[in-house]
Formats: structure tokens, sequence, C-alpha cells
């Protein structure tokens, strides 16, 4: 059950004008490592939340840590089953709709390509017919990834109108479910006035992530266990952000397009495209801020295929939701790095997703 009138809710500033205060927002995925941090958020910002997800799928945790379940009505539900998913819609009656929930992984893609296609197209999908019937609903925000555009592997960062495509079924599926997006918004719930968006974000990063074959909780792994980083693609590019940055403009393209339906569309969020950094050089801030640990580099890419350079475009977000990247890569890494370290220690995770948030809070 949601907390009333708690400590989290009462502190927190007057961000988006009190937009989310009172409101019935829906997330799914909320038991994942971004939907923590987004239920936590929306929490202090006063939202009534229902979460949908399966159960966290890491031990550790950030959902168990922290104590989202206490922060929203909690179910556990897989989108891939229809009836029990429209019949939750119906009783909730969300008037905002985030939807994270997704098999995020590509390597985990290639080797269960078919529930990754199920759970991100066809997941997808059923919500999205659900929320045919359901009148409360105003604004969707649906997110997928900076991994949908056809990659060439060029030095232009892609802008949202750039064909879609994907090499491995994780990006497949994504690109996928990106056109499902689209069809129903123009066939079905254009004509109604809801506005149904994506959000197409880089790499996140930041305290509380657990999940395999992510470069830093790889990290924080292997370095709290003494033991040696491997990593893959030293060169691969990425436009790195902590999680709170792409979570801002989330919250950012619900308020706007709820206030101006005709804002529905694609976005890209992350840092601008001269920011973006190889995977060597993020581990090799990451050390600094660590205080310890060893790499090994395999410079012959192993395992299967994953994308070398991808940057995006992101001035769509910043024109039209006057979005911004308010720390640097170094600010990012100083921080995700001290969360685990001090998270690791003994301090609470809920306490030190606080601060993160109260700290960026008072950039904005």
């Amino acid at each position: 059950m949601a907390i009333g009138n708690s400590p989290l809710e009462i502190m927190v500033m007057p961000l988006f004008n009190d937009f989310f205060r009172g409101r019935r927002v829906l997330i799914t995925g909320h038991t994942g490592f971004k939907g923590s941090w987004l239920t936590l958020w929306l929490h202090r910002l006063g939202a009534k939340i229902t979460g949908v997800s399966l159960d966290p799928i890491t031990k550790p945790n950030l959902f168990t840590l922290a104590g989202i379940e206490a922060m929203c009505e909690h179910y556990v539900c897989d989108i891939r089953d229809p009836v029990a998913l429209a019949a939750l819609l119906q009783t909730e009656k969300p008037e905002i709709v985030f939807h994270l929930a997704a098999q995020p992984l590509v390597r985990a893609s290639y080797h269960n390509p078919l529930d990754t296609f199920s759970t991100n197209i066809m997941g997808s999908a059923h919500l999205l017919d659900a929320l045919r019937s359901v009148d409360s609903v105003k604004t969707v925000v649906m997110v997928t990834t900076d991994k949908v555009y056809h990659n060439q592997e060029w030095l232009y960062p892609y802008r949202e109108q750039d064909r879609l495509g994907g090499f491995d079924p994780y990006s497949a599926s994504k690109a996928a479910s990106e056109l499902v997006i689209d069809c129903y918004r123009k066939c079905f719930l254009a004509e109604r006035g809801v506005a149904l968006t994506t959000a197409r974000a880089g790499n996140v990063i930041g305290g509380g992530d657990w999940s395999k074959d992510r470069l830093v909780p790889d990290a924080v792994c292997a370095w709290q266990k003494q033991q040696p980083l491997e990593i893959r693609r030293p060169e691969a590019v990425r436009p790195w952000q902590h999680v709170l940055e792409p979570l801002f403009g989330y919250m950012q393209l619900a308020q706007k397009s709820y206030q101006k339906p005709e804002l529905a569309g694609a976005y890209n969020f992350g840092p601008h495209a001269h920011e973006a950094a190889t995977v060597r050089n993020v581990i090799s801030m990451a050390l600094q801020f660590y205080g310890s640990g060893e790499v090994i580099c395999h410079e012959v890419p192993e395992g299967p295929h994953e994308a070398g350079l991808l940057m995006l475009d992101t001035s769509k977000s910043r024109s039209l939701l006057k979005t911004q990247s308010c720390w640097s890569l170094a600010e990012t890494l100083d921080r995700t790095f001290s969360w685990y370290r001090s998270e690791h220690q003994g301090q609470a995770a809920l306490a030190l997703c606080v601060s993160d948030i109260e700290a960026y809070e008072a950039l904005l």
C-alpha cells in the first residue's frame, strides 16, 4: 500500500508545478532498476502509483533494498497475460502510464530470443490494446531504447526520424515495438486525445543496478570480490548518463504531452553527442572513483555481435521538453560508485537514492 504523508513526500520541492501530486500513475516494470528509481521519485512528487511487474530478477535488487513496494499499489502481473493486464487497468484507471517492463539485455536476448520478442513486442501490444478501453488515461510514455535505430556504425548521432532496425533480438524487438506503438497511436489513441510517446534513452547507470552483462554492475561485482573485471569491447562508444537524467526526461515528457497531446511521438534522451565515451574511458574513470580494481580488456571482441558505435541527437527533447544534462560523466561515475561503496559499507539504499535525487533536484 502507498505511504500517505510520509517524510519522503512532505519534504519534496514543487517540481513540475505539482503536476504529479494526486495523479494516478501506472508504472510497468516498477521492480526493475529504472522502475524502482522512477517509483521513488514519483512518490516524492505525491503521485498515486500503481506498479505492475514480475518479481525482481536479481539478488540484491533496489526494489527490495529501498522498500519500493510500500510506495505503490504493487501487483505481480506478466504483461504477456492480456486478460489479467486488462482487468488490472480497469480497476486502477490510471491517468498517466510509464511502460518500462521489458527483457532489457542484449546478450540475454541471444540466449532466449522468443522470450525477448514476446515480452518486448507482444507485452507492449497487450498494454496498448488494454488502454484502448481505459477512459481515464491521458498520456502514455513507452520506454524503448537507443538501440532501435538501424545502426550503421557511423559518426553521426541518430535522430528520431532515422530508420529503425536491429541486428540482435533485443534491438529488433524494441524496433518492432516502436512500429506497434506508432500503429496504436495513429489508429486508436490519437483520435481519443491520448498522447502516446516513446522514449529512447542511452546507456543508463547509477546505484542499485545488479543486472549481469552491464558494465557498471559487472565492475562493482568483480571489484567487491577483489576479482578482475573482464571487458568484451573496450572501444565501444555509448551515450552514458545517470539514471536520473532520462527519468526526469520521461516525467517531463508525460507532463508536456498531457497538456499538449500534439507532442505525441518519439524522443531521444541522453548527453550531447560529443559527451559519448568508450567503455575503456568509462572504466578508467570508474577505477579512479572506486579506488582499486583490476581490468582485463579483450581487444578482440568476444561473444555475439553488439553495436560498436552509437550516439543520439537529443535536440528535439532539449527544444520541446526543455530537458538538459545536469551531471557530467565524471560526476555520474563518482555518484554511482559512491552509492555502491556506501551501500556495501552498510548505508541504507533508500537514503542513498534520496540523497542523489535531492542533489539532482537542486540543479533544476
